[in-house]
């Protein structure tokens, strides 16, 4: 035997001793359960510790995949455009257009006859099937706008839905569809997800439909508008997960592999549209009260603390003279005759938890309150001067309240409408207008608006029909973001066109 082949020998033995000991460490430290212990290196000196090897537990996306692409739905989005000319562009009718660029082309246009608008395609989406008899939870965003929407089923079957509520706050609205006998995701708590377990994300992207793609818990409670540093367009306390994403994933499931519905995709941090690395989704903590909410109310039952605030960061707690804790929620300011207020909370004061989960950043905070609705009793844990404070909070609405608020009934107007024609447009010499045609009992006539009045724009939007009018309306009594609700109306009295007249129409209860 040569030299080489005795070392090549010794190394060998070397290492199947190695490995003999290392499975003697692992059967010596190894639980009747199953999972290795950590065990420490012999060297007392040492500074660190070493886990014992073992296999890793066989991962089963298949089950959790089959059982969840029959409860997801593709959401396509209906709507007519208005305002348009012929060639789909209300710009190149414009004569300000015509000065600038020329408009011999578009003087030839018009002189033809002027096509009927068509229903047009507004967007893609999926949603999720909550109940067998036709429940489905989709995002806001996917519906918004929409005059028609068309539900198709994994199986292929086509539904028209209608919209039982929405939430821009929480970007979530629930549909309905009549079906019978659907296949259901099971509801989960995201509360129980871990940073680093499994998820799948179920969808359809482009069009793609029954799309599974996975990835993991990259974070929790996350504020992507923290990260674009952007303006916050409501409630954001995401589950951030690297699970591919793309344009028609939105209102689709996010599941773990239990096959639970843990969250649904609402959105993708990306620099050109498309699925750049991280997606993020609405908690099952927040989907779960949202949409029973909308089935009961017709509208998001909005609880309100009442206080302004900022993230105890270093600096601010420095600032403060804040040693007591290193994170939580500083208010800045206590809103009168507030939930706040009345519970006592201070300006200066920390607040570290509410109903005993943690609040240490503004994601948090979101997320607890907007499991409550108006009425609902909470504690809240606070430093105050460093010193730990309790206070049980009832939390108020947006009118400073605990009443329940319910989806407005347009009728509440107390009028019928009627497009202005356009010999009585030319002749008054407007470009758009709805005609108040009757007044009765209602909001208008407690406005003091008249028969006759000629509505040009609402909240700085111009009207031409009814649906227009009813939009507007639909938006603002959906908003729950604690303004007035109101219509500021801008219009004319076809007896004096050239003065025009302005009402608030105040519709809080």
């Amino acid at each position: 035997m040569n030299n080489n082949l005795k070392i090549s020998l010794i190394a060998a033995g070397v290492a199947i001793s190695s490995s003999l000991a290392t499975i003697f460490a692992v059967g010596s430290s190894t639980p009747k359960s199953g999972v290795p212990l950590l065990t420490e290196k012999s060297n007392s000196g040492s500074l660190y510790t070493v886990a014992a090897s073992m296999p890793e537990e066989p991962t089963d996306f298949v089950n959790a995949a089959e059982s969840t692409v029959n409860g997801v739905v593709s959401i396509k989005s209906y709507a007519t455009p208005r305002g348009y000319s012929q060639n789909g562009n209300e710009a190149f009718s414009d004569p300000f257009f015509e000065f600038f660029f020329g408009g011999n082309g578009n003087r030839q246009r018009r002189q033809q006859q002027p096509e009927q608008p068509r229903e047009r395609q507004l967007g893609l989406g999926s949603g999720v099937i909550l109940s067998k008899d036709g429940y489905i939870v989709t995002n806001h965003h996917v519906i918004d706008g929409a005059e028609r929407l068309d539900v198709t089923l994994n199986d292929n079957r086509n539904f028209t839905a209608k919209v039982i509520g929405s939430d821009p706050t929480t970007d979530l609205a629930l549909i309905k569809i009549e079906a019978d006998d659907l296949h259901v995701i099971p509801m989960g708590n995201s509360e129980d997800i871990r940073v680093g377990e499994w998820v799948l994300a179920v969808g359809n992207p482009f069009g793609f439909t029954s799309t599974v793609t996975k990835g993991i818990v990259s974070a929790k409670a996350r504020n992507v508008s923290a990260l674009t540093h952007g303006a916050s367009n409501g409630i954001e306390s995401f589950i951030q997960t690297d699970a591919a994403v793309n344009p028609g994933n939105s209102g689709g499931a996010l599941v773990n592999l239990r096959g639970e519905l843990v969250g649904i995709n609402a959105a993708i941090y990306s620099h050109t549209g498309n699925f750049a690395g991280y997606s993020f989704a609405i908690p099952t903590s927040i989907v779960k009260k949202i949409v029973t909410d909308l089935k009961q109310y017709g509208t998001a039952q909005r609880a309100f603390l009442g206080i302004g605030f900022a993230e105890l960061t270093p600096e601010l707690a420095k600032e403060k003279g804040v040693t007591a804790v290193n994170s939580g929620i500083y208010v800045g300011k206590v809103e009168d005759r507030s939930a706040a207020f009345e519970a006592g909370i201070k300006e200066g004061d920390v607040i570290t938890a509410i109903a005993g989960a943690p609040t240490g950043n503004t994601a948090q905070l979101q997320e607890e309150i907007a499991k409550h609705r108006p009425g609902d009793k909470v504690e809240i844990t606070y430093y105050r001067d460093n010193k730990r404070g309790n206070t049980t909070v009832t939390f108020r609405n947006s009118a400073g309240n605990t009443s329940i608020t319910r989806a407005g009934d347009f009728t509440e107007l107390g009028c019928s409408l009627k497009a202005v024609n356009k010999d009585m447009l030319k002749k008054l010499e407007l470009s758009n207008g709805v005609s108040v045609m009757e007044v009765s009992k209602g909001k208008f006539k407690d406005a003091g608006i008249k028969f006759g009045f000629i509505i040009l724009d609402i909240n700085n939007s111009r009207v031409s029909t009814e649906d227009d009018v009813k939009k507007i309306y639909r938006a603002i009594m959906s908003d729950t973001s604690g303004y007035d609700k109101v219509m500021f109306i801008t219009g004319v009295y076809p007896e004096n066109p050239k003065r025009k007249v302005y009402y608030a129409v105040g519709l809080d209860d």
